[in-house]
């Protein structure tokens, strides 16, 4: 009988972090890492991904504003995910289909949804489901975008829409439910048009990344569905950019699903609900991502390029909170969903129960 095992468990096992380091164009020294890529975005194209992400920033710090003031209902905080987000939803087109987790609200209005509807639908507010952007309302559910996204990729390949995908996202924590890799199965299964993106913001809720899961990168889970993936920068919106574009490009031209994974940080809470990230997160495990800050490297960039000014941001920040404070006043002057309304959307003829529950909180309401 043969000394060695048949199989080297342990070899197989270290050779999973043989992985390729995470795509990057712009360092957190603001230092060019690739410089092909780099040159391939003009300078208005580098104003306008700083515009945006000035824009994400701006928004945040306004709602979370707001939500201090008791004025919205849910609300994820974004700030440190601005070149994640941004850069990969520039990336998709209108005829795309976005289905977004909580923490997307950011990239449904960039894909065509107003600030006041985004903020009726952080109030439950059934008007906030009804935008014009090709997506869904945002998922509440950890995970289920995934799904959701299969289906609809499937959608589109069955009506054979040859330039168009379905996009979504979920966070680190999101690739430990079962609903995200049955998303990813399908997909990859089927074919179907989809991209999965995965922002690696470190935490699910208050639970380190390390304590999830053993694999060396989240972007090795789809490797089981049979889906190409990779890891980004996700504090380098022109790296998340190119990387997305890449990827829509693929699957596009009819080869099946991506997944991208990015490496990015939420600086604050996980919701405005009220965690406190200090109870389980450092000043040494936070300062090295406020040292990557995307907003930072570009804003050296384009400095640099006589392209921006300090004068210049800030006169952008105040027209921006003023735009957020009219769409918060706009989502003001609507008025409450009623309860009984709400009863006569849930099926299209209502049950005998239910509509004398209708005419229960008909008369109640109009008193």
């Amino acid at each position: 009988m043969a000394n060695e095992p048949i199989v080297d468990f342990e070899a197989i096992k270290n050779d999973l972090t043989n992985v390729p380091k995470p795509i990057q164009v712009l360092n957190e020294s603001a230092e060019v890492t690739d410089q092909e890529v780099f040159d391939s975005f003009s300078d208005d194209d580098l104003v306008e991904f700083m515009k945006k992400m000035v824009w994400e920033r701006a928004l945040h710090e306004q709602t979370m504003n707001f939500s201090r003031q008791g004025r919205m209902g849910f609300y994820a905080p974004t700030e440190g995910e601005e070149a994640s987000e941004m850069g990969t939803v520039l990336a998709m087109k209108k005829q795309d289909y976005l289905l977004p987790a909580y923490r997307d609200v950011p990239q449904l209005i960039q894909h065509g949804a107003t600030v006041t509807e985004a903020y009726l639908w952080s109030r439950g507010h059934v008007i906030g489901n009804k935008f014009k952007a090709r997506s869904l309302m945002p998922q509440i559910i950890i995970g289920a975008a995934y799904n959701e996204a299969a289906g609809v990729a499937m959608g589109i390949k069955k009506n054979k829409e040859e330039d168009a995908i379905a996009f979504t996202y979920t966070g680190d924590g999101g690739t430990s439910q079962g609903d995200s890799y049955e998303g990813m199965n399908f997909a990859g299964a089927f074919q179907v048009p989809a991209l999965f993106i995965v922002q690696n913001n470190g935490f699910a809720i208050s639970t380190p990344r390390k304590k999830q899961t053993a694999a060396p990168t989240l972007a090795q889970k789809a490797v089981a569905a049979g889906i190409p993936s990779v890891q980004v920068d996700g504090m380098d919106i022109l790296a998340c950019y190119a990387v997305a574009k890449a990827a829509r490009d693929y699957i596009t031209a009819g080869n099946g699903p991506v997944m991208i994974e990015t490496l990015t940080y939420r600086y604050g809470a996980h919701s405005s609900a009220g965690d406190d990230p200090k109870r389980y997160r450092t000043k040494e495990d936070t300062q090295p991502w406020f040292d990557k800050d995307p907003l930072i490297r570009l804003r050296k960039v384009l400095e640099d390029k006589g392209l921006w000014s300090d004068e210049q941001e800030d006169k952008m920040v105040e027209e921006y909170k003023a735009s957020f404070k009219d769409s918060i006043k706009e989502a003001d002057k609507v008025a409450p969903d009623k309860v009984s309304d709400m009863l006569k959307r849930t099926f299209e003829i209502p049950t005998p129960e239910m509509r004398k529950e209708i005419e229960k909180f008909v008369e109640k309401e109009s008193k």
